[in-house]
């Protein structure tokens, strides 16, 4: 993967490199980084750095050709520059299969590498195009019909181009000539791990029930115990599954209750039901994923909010209800008990409804009209399916790689 610059500089690109970096070396690719300004950054043993800086932006010898280039004027230096990084992108390159360069093609940052990546003919080249500087008005002062700036919009052969959406993959296509068809569309991502933080076992959790593959995923955080009423929610899930054919989940977060005897035999009678309603990949008991059994931390609990899509509290006794207030502070949809605690500390911004009369099918059209129009629980779904950077690199990247 060749850049101006790698983490830790910041950026989008040097993000999107370290996220490609780790995902591909998680799938047991080696990968090189390769740039001009930056450091390792990652411990993985098939993650290695390579600094060139010749190749950045801002390297001297780069900054004094461009003053001339910006100009119009092609410097006298500059084939001798463009040699310098050839042989400089020999050695980087040395044992690789498979160049991406990330706007380099594209960008007039540093000609000369542009340049003389076209001159590296023993490994195949991928253009990832984030940025092109001839649709771009910031850069037109700086660009000149005539070489070496048209080569930003002349296609080098045998370069597959990619680009991050699709806006950009039509303003290569009609500038370079090339079909649309034939540039692939990799979109940024997400880690939500990283972005959120998550705890060692909310990591395990999720990778152990493949949670970030469910179309919806309702969070019951509590003990088990028979007042809260958890047996309605297995009832509703299963309505809910059924009338959307979607893959709904529903979590309990909570071991059995330390003060009644009979609470462990109400786990038996929970799992009786997982099974008798066919829930046994769609109810998770985190209590029974691990032996000893998994005590789920109060930063573990958070993480579940930061996921869930909505809080199912079902329960038929309460003195305050705290669960209504941590999803108001995570920003999640709460269907709960019309207890009046609960009313007392939601009001009106709770779903409401009577856990002893109320139909399970009744409650599960409610959450699933109520999620299907709400533009923030579509896009939480949307971007945990389709825009995690893990997901990405399998399902695009690595097809793109292993191609002929």
């Amino acid at each position: 993967m060749l850049h101006y610059a790698s983490p830790p500089v910041i950026g989008g690109v040097e993000s999107t490199i370290a996220h490609h970096a780790r995902a591909l070396a998680e799938n047991g690719h080696a990968v090189r980084v390769i740039s001009g300004s930056g450091a390792a950054f990652d411990s993985h043993p098939l993650i290695a750095f390579h600094l060139e800086p010749l190749f950045a932006s801002k390297h001297p010898d780069v900054l004094a050709l461009k003053h001339d280039l910006d100009r119009g004027e092609r410097p006298p230096g500059f084939d001798a520059l463009t040699a310098r990084m050839a042989a400089a992108l020999r050695t980087a390159l040395a044992g690789c299969d498979v160049c991406i360069a990330h706007n380099v093609h594209t960008l007039n940052k540093n000609l000369a590498l542009t340049a003389a990546l076209r001159q590296i003919d023993d490994v195949r080249h991928i253009a990832w195009c984030h940025d092109l500087a001839w649709t771009n008005p910031q850069y037109a002062p700086e660009l000149y019909e005539r070489d070496p700036w048209t080569l930003l919009r002349q296609p080098q052969p045998g370069t597959r181009y990619v680009t991050i959406s699709e806006v950009r993959r039509a303003e290569l296509a009609a500038l370079m000539g090339l079909p649309p068809d034939s540039i692939p569309v990799i979109p940024g991502g997400i880690d939500p791990a990283r972005f959120f933080q998550w705890t060692p076992e909310m990591t395990h959790i999720t990778a152990r029930l493949n949670l970030l593959d469910a179309d919806g995923l309702l969070l019951l955080p509590a003990r088990l115990t028979r007042r809260k009423n958890i047996a309605l929610g297995l009832h509703v899930l299963a309505a809910l599954r059924l009338r959307t054919n979607a893959d709904y989940r529903l979590i309990v977060t909570g071991p059995p209750g330390p003060h009644n005897p009979a609470n462990p035999g109400y786990l038996g009678e929970l799992l009786a039901l997982r099974a008798a309603l066919g829930l046994q990949n769609a109810v998770h008991f985190l209590y029974e994923l691990t032996d000893p059994p998994l005590m789920v931390d109060d930063a573990t609990i958070a993480n579940l909010y930061q996921l869930a899509d909505a809080l199912f509290f079902p329960s038929l006794q309460e003195g305050f209800g705290l669960p209504v207030l941590e999803a108001g502070l995570a920003g999640i949809p709460v269907f709960c008990a019309d207890l009046p605690v609960l009313r007392e500390t939601g009001g009106a911004d709770v779903h409401p409804f009577d856990p002893e009369t109320t139909a399970p099918g009744e409650i599960a059209a409610f959450i699933a009209e109520t999620l299907a129009g709400s533009p923030s629980a579509r896009l939480r779904v949307r971007v945990r399916q389709r825009y995690r950077w893990s997901h990405i690199v399998r399902s695009q990247l690595i097809p793109l790689l292993e191609a002929p």
